[in-house]
């Protein structure tokens, strides 16, 4: 039967080093070397940074995020529902694009860090499986 990992790195400082896009091992180096393209190393740790899945995390939990704190709340004022689509929709949705496009990256990279803390690597897939149960 397959147990999960226990904390392999000090947690905090792992996610937060991920958060500011920088490695989660010395948090030096980028963790980027574009938009949302992870080095393949850290330039100076020399650390595996290809390794961590992020997958569709990342972009589920920005999703999450920008769902709940600023659409939600958003709907709440009657200027959304009593001004015309056309006024409204482009000062809801261009202001809602660029502040997902902003948080994608550091909500990614935090991401990597818990996994770097919790010593997951992409290697681990098999337990994800249903033969991981047997």
């Amino acid at each position: 039967m397959a147990r999960m990992a226990e904390i392999a790195h000090p947690l905090l400082p792992s996610v937060f080093r991920g958060l500011k896009g920088r490695c989660p091992a010395c948090g030096e180096g980028k963790l980027f070397w574009k938009y949302l393209k992870v080095s393949a190393r850290c330039e100076k740790c020399d650390h595996d940074l290809a390794r961590y899945p992020a997958d569709d995390g990342p972009a589920y939990l920005t999703i999450l995020v920008v769902g709940h704190l600023i659409v939600a709340p958003l709907l709440f004022f009657p200027i959304v529902w009593q001004s015309s689509p056309a006024y409204s929709l482009p000062l809801i949705l261009i202001p809602l694009a660029l502040i997902t496009l902003a948080l994608l990256p550091r909500i990614k990279g935090g991401w990597i860090g818990l996994m770097y803390a919790l010593g997951v690597k992409d290697t681990d897939a098999h337990l994800h499986t249903a033969d991981a149960a047997d």
